[in-house]
């Protein structure tokens, strides 16, 4: 499963409807063209608090899960946190996905 959402990351990376990086992200979201926030398990607790933050007051579904370098070896970019998914349709698909894999884990 986490392969199948790794993958999904890549597709929208390369489709231009992902975001990658605070100042990014943190930009787009006021904006309205963020549709999933997902922020690494590894991210430090102010970067965390501030981007759940920022998702709560701008009414954007969040996920926090994985590790910095697999999100990040997945969009082909080095050391990102906060990533930031525009296309509703990969929004959903990835938190589909991620409700698989917290199911599984239970």
């Amino acid at each position: 499963m986490q392969n199948k959402f790794c993958t999904m990351m890549g597709f929208a990376q390369k489709s231009g409807n992902l975001f990658s990086g605070e100042n990014t992200v943190e930009l787009y979201m006021p904006r309205k063209k963020i549709s999933l926030v997902i922020i690494a398990e590894d991210a430090s607790d102010n970067t965390k608090e501030k981007f759940i933050k920022l998702a709560t007051r701008f009414q954007v579904p969040y996920i926090v899960w994985g590790d910095r370098e697999m999100l990040s070896h997945a969009i082909g970019k080095y050391n990102r946190a906060v990533y930031g998914i525009s296309n509703k349709k990969f929004s959903r698909e990835l938190r589909g996905i991620y409700d698989e894999i917290i199911k599984s884990s239970d």
